[in-house]
């Protein structure tokens, strides 16, 4: 049996866990990276997306996140900062698909590459919102 560790989710709205975890999955900017007990200390980038964590009683929750940081402490604790952190039956599949639409049509718009990174973020923010709700988006 897997040892566990504290693993804390703070998104902008609040703290979305703050629990016992035996491993996290997340998505990293060279793939798929999962943290288990003992993980060697570091920081790293988290990309918009899923995770998946696994609580002490051996069941798998998932979440949709948006970008942001992942610290690994000496003591063995995760913390994850992001923007925004849902589970997937929470999700409004309308309000994703209505700003996956909205980014699309920006992106066809002329802008400042400013604005296009913004929505390019908001276009894979929609797309990740959408496949972890179950709805595959309308490309």
């Amino acid at each position: 049996m897997a040892s566990a560790y504290n693993l804390k989710i703070i998104a902008c709205n609040g703290v979305f866990f703050d629990g016992d975890c035996e491993s996290l999955i997340f998505p990293g900017t060279d793939g798929q990276i999962e943290i288990m007990n003992h993980h060697e200390t570091m920081t790293g980038v988290i990309e918009i997306g899923e995770i998946k964590y696994k609580t002490p009683d051996q069941e798998w929750h998932r979440a949709v996140i948006s970008d942001g940081l992942l610290t690994v402490y000496k003591d063995g604790s995760v913390k994850l900062i992001v923007y925004s952190c849902e589970k997937p039956e929470n999700i409004d599949t309308f309000r994703a698909q209505e700003a996956l639409e909205r980014a699309q049509e920006q992106l066809r718009q002329k802008q400042s590459i400013q604005e296009y990174h913004i929505s390019t973020a908001n276009m894979a923010r929609a797309m990740a919102r959408l496949k972890g709700a179950g709805k595959s988006p309308n490309l």
